[in-house]
């Protein structure tokens, strides 16, 4: 997310741009083929992520009295990660496609390219082929789930007529998601700004900035109100974690001030603008760490007891779980069984190393836009710089996914057993009879690109 906070060029000629109408597009295109790879790894580690991402809504549904559709779909109409990746490499290629023809053969602007491009896509999708009806139907999911976001289920002050809903899981996995395509949302604002001008620049106006930089805003706002009404949920039922909620809208509201103070550098002067960047680098900084630290705890469930980290790392007989103190040796299976699992968690369904590399990566590519002050000399324009950062936070986004639709699932599955009224506990030798099979990863060869779960998109 911290990569994305700045707004990028917005006045200029030549082939800056020119160049950045292409960005959104490409970075686009690029997330359909991580998702794909997402796919690819929830399959082969035999996680049913259609299922863990629609259960909130399927419960919803079903305390709402609506009958949820159960139907599997055929195989022609199932997502597979192939599909997405194929996919992204057509529309890649339909992309240089439609610049070419539309800006070399016919003249035209890079602007004009852009909507060539869409309406080509939208051409594409909507004409009744049998090969291309799984797309139509993924578009139409992401239209519906789009529409949820901005559809009214609690406020503040108004409870819709059903009671306090809480926001589904797979709302706020996909508002999540937007948030990484901020810049793309910017491109949106600059493309209709500069396509109201054509075939006139851009003016230098203030409404030039503010209406860029209020799209790439866009994402935040939506992701924050949903934590407003997760509290107002939470507040209603008494629930005693409701503060999570308001410390998460915080955190989405510290992604807003670098967007405001980069459009405000637009208006100023050369030496005007190199003023606030120490500002705008304390506030990317805070919002970066603050992300951080939320990604590993709350969205990963790791590193939740640091206390029982340190007493292990020292070598320490005692082991703090839960606020009480056990001896190792006299309960062992409440013992942290490695470093491993007292520092991340007990279940770690990808493996510590790959759990780990996620989050060193993630760690990293939360601070790319230090990127900056190398700028200069690794990007030939500032366009390469900001498309840059754009698809790397989309790889990020990409990696998060794995660990919090796997933390999602755990949660999902202590939730069962405490309805059973079985004791939960993380560390204790029960559970990990019971879900042995569960966390038994396949070998990598016996699992295909075209497997699926039992339930699909």
């Amino acid at each position: 997310m911290s990569s994305t906070q700045e707004v990028g060029p917005i006045f200029g000629e030549g082939e800056g741009p020119a160049q950045a109408m292409l960005r959104s597009p490409t970075v686009l295109i690029a997330s359909i083929g991580l998702w794909g790879m997402d796919i690819f790894f929830f399959r082969l580690f035999k996680l049913d992520y259609v299922s863990i991402l629609n259960l909130d809504l399927v419960k919803e549904r079903e305390a709402l009295g609506i009958k949820s559709s159960t139907s599997i779909p055929s195989s022609q109409n199932r997502i597979t990660a192939i599909k997405c990746i194929y996919l992204s490499f057509f529309l890649l290629s339909l992309l240089h496609l439609a610049e070419y023809i539309y800006v070399n053969l016919y003249n035209g602007s890079s602007i004009g390219a852009t909507f060539f491009f869409y309406a080509l896509f939208i051409l594409a999708i909507t004409f009744p082929l049998t090969t291309t009806r799984w797309i139509r139907i993924a578009t139409l999911l992401v239209l519906e789930r789009s529409w949820a976001l901005i559809k009214p289920r609690c406020s503040c002050i108004i409870i819709s007529p059903n009671g306090p809903r809480p926001i589904p899981f797979i709302d706020v996995f996909y508002a999540d998601a937007m948030c990484s395509l901020s810049k793309v949302f910017f491109d949106w604002g600059m493309l209709l700004h500069m396509a109201a001008h054509y075939p006139d620049p851009v003016p230098k106006a203030l409404d030039s900035i503010l209406i860029p930089s209020a799209f790439a805003a866009i994402p935040y706002l939506i992701r924050a109100r949903q934590c407003l009404i997760m509290y107002t949920v939470g507040r209603l039922r008494q629930d005693p974690k409701r503060y999570q909620h308001i410390l998460n809208a915080i955190k989405y509201s510290t992604s807003l001030f670098p967007i405001c103070l980069s459009s405000y550098q637009k208006t100023l002067s050369k030496e005007g603008a190199e003023s606030w960047e120490r500002t705008l680098i304390v506030l990317l900084t805070i919002n970066a760490s603050y992300s951080l630290a939320w990604d590993i705890v709350m969205d990963w469930g790791m590193f939740q007891n640091p206390a029982t980290v340190v007493q292990y790392a020292c070598g320490a007989s005692t082991i703090l779980l839960n606020g009480e103190n056990h001896l190792s040796s006299s309960s062992p299976s409440r013992a942290p069984k490695s470093f491993s699992h007292a520092c991340l968690r007990s279940k770690l369904r990808f493996g510590f190393a790959a759990s780990t590399g996620i989050a060193l990566t993630d760690t990293v590519l939360r601070f790319c836009w230090l990127l900056r002050f190398v700028e200069g000399s690794l990007f030939r324009s500032a366009n390469y710089f900001v498309l840059t950062t754009q698809l790397l936070e989309a790889f990020r986004r990409c990696i998060w996914n794995l660990l919090r639709v796997e933390w999602e699932n755990i949660k999902h599955m202590r939730a069962k057993q405490q309805q059973q009224h079985i004791q939960v506990d993380e560390d204790s030798a029960e559970e990990e009879d019971e879900m042995a099979s569960f966390f038994q990863a396949p070998p990598s060869s016996s699992v295909e690109l075209s497997a699926r779960p039992s339930r699909d998109a």
